[in-house]
């Protein structure tokens, strides 16, 4: 009974988590709409943004509903608001497969892992949330180093042209990288002896450890993950307006309460960053 009672506690407080966030996002901000930095947003009357799934800091789809949850997601709605148009969803099955939509112009705005590779295709914004990269291994597995996983026949599971695959890529020195097309993919490959381990932000891998019983994620990170909105080259205006966005979001609160309701673990709200008025 009291593990039920806390249970119910908890789960009431995930939703009303939720609710509060909600209800931000409905008043987040002021309309812009005589903002020339969003004009043709505000004309159209709607905000494309791509979404990749897979993962909560973009968006998780329930298999049977088809209803979305994630960071992203909300921080997009909230980002709609404060323009004051509605909001398109633009899903891809992954969020490195976000950067294909570039080549039809089929999103305005996303949120996507920080990686110099990616600033050749798009401009990132001020950095809003943080994670570490790290390995999620096999039950029984010798593995419990960063320098364990980079050695001859070590096989790292990725999903596909994501961060991990972007970072191991110009990292790895002896494991052999295999990509999968999405993260459950990625799991797949790992818990059925296709591969020795799965490289993903730390939150990624906490939440895949059920899918994997026996499995661990290893405490030491190879890499520091910053998480920022994204916005087509050359847009220098729009993405000016995209950085006020995410200031507020980590001043107000909205960023730190949404990782709360998502019960992201390992997730941290990246420090406040000057703004340059254009």
């Amino acid at each position: 009974m009291k593990w039920q009672f806390a249970s119910s506690l908890v789960a009431f407080a995930v939703a009303f988590g939720a609710w509060i966030v909600a209800g931000e996002q409905a008043t987040f901000g002021q309309a812009t709409q005589d903002d020339p930095r969003v004009a043709d947003l505000v004309q159209a009357g709607e905000l494309r943004f791509g979404l990749g799934l897979g993962v909560l800091t973009q968006a998780i789809k329930d298999p049977a509903s088809g209803e979305l949850r994630g960071a992203a997601l909300e921080l997009a709605r909230a980002l709609a608001a404060r323009i004051g148009v509605r909001l398109v969803t633009i899903e891809y099955p992954r969020p490195g497969a976000v950067l294909d939509g570039l080549r039809t112009n089929a999103w305005d705005v996303s949120f996507l892992g920080v990686d110099p590779d990616r600033t050749e295709q798009v401009d990132f914004s001020h950095s809003l949330f943080h994670s570490d990269m790290t390995y999620l291994v096999a039950p029984g597995s010798p593995i419990c180093s960063v320098a364990d996983a980079d050695q001859p026949g070590i096989r790292i599971a990725v999903p596909r042209g994501d961060g991990s695959d972007l970072y191991l890529s110009r990292m790895l020195k002896r494991a052999k990288l295999i990509r999968a097309d999405s993260h459950a993919a990625a799991v797949d490959l790992l818990r059925t002896g296709g591969a020795d381990a799965k490289a993903s932000p730390r939150y990624v891998l906490m939440s895949e450890l059920p899918a994997v019983p026996g499995s661990r994620v290893l405490d030491e990170g190879f890499a520091d993950h910053p998480f920022a909105a994204v916005v087509p080259k050359g847009q220098a205006a729009r993405l000016a307006y995209v950085n006020e966005f995410v200031e507020e979001a980590k001043a107000s609160g909205l960023a730190k309460r949404i990782i709360v309701s998502l019960g992201l673990q390992g997730v941290r709200i990246a420090p406040p960053e000057k703004l340059i008025r254009r």
